[in-house]
C-alpha cells in the first residue's frame, strides 16, 4: 500500500504574472544572477517579507485567510485595479 504524499503549501505553485518596463527586468535579472538566485526566488522573498511586515509576524501558511483555509470566506479578494491615464 502507497502512503499518501503529503504537500506543504509552500512546495505548491501558483502562477504570478506582472508587467515590467523590460530595462527593469533586465537590471533586476542581473542582480539576481550575481547572487545565483532566479528572480522568481528574490520575488517570492520580496512577497514573503512584504506579507511579514505588513501583518507584523512571521509567514505561516496555516494562519486565517490563506488560500483553502475555510475562514477566508471562499470569496476572492482580487480586485482591479482601474486602468491609468
Amino acid at each position: 500500500m502507497k502512503t499518501p504524499t503529503i504537500v506543504h503549501l509552500e512546495e505548491r505553485t501558483a502562477r504570478l504574472t506582472i508587467l515590467i518596463d523590460p530595462r527593469k527586468k533586465a537590471k533586476f535579472e542581473q542582480l539576481c544572477a550575481q547572487e545565483d538566485l532566479t528572480s522568481s526566488q528574490v520575488v517570492r522573498r520580496m512577497i514573503r517579507a512584504y506579507i511579514e511586515e505588513r501583518t507584523g509576524k512571521p509567514w505561516n501558511p496555516d494562519d486565517e485567510g490563506s488560500p483553502g483555509n475555510k475562514t477566508s470566506g471562499g470569496r476572492s479578494t482580487n480586485r482591479r485595479r482601474p486602468a491609468r491615464a
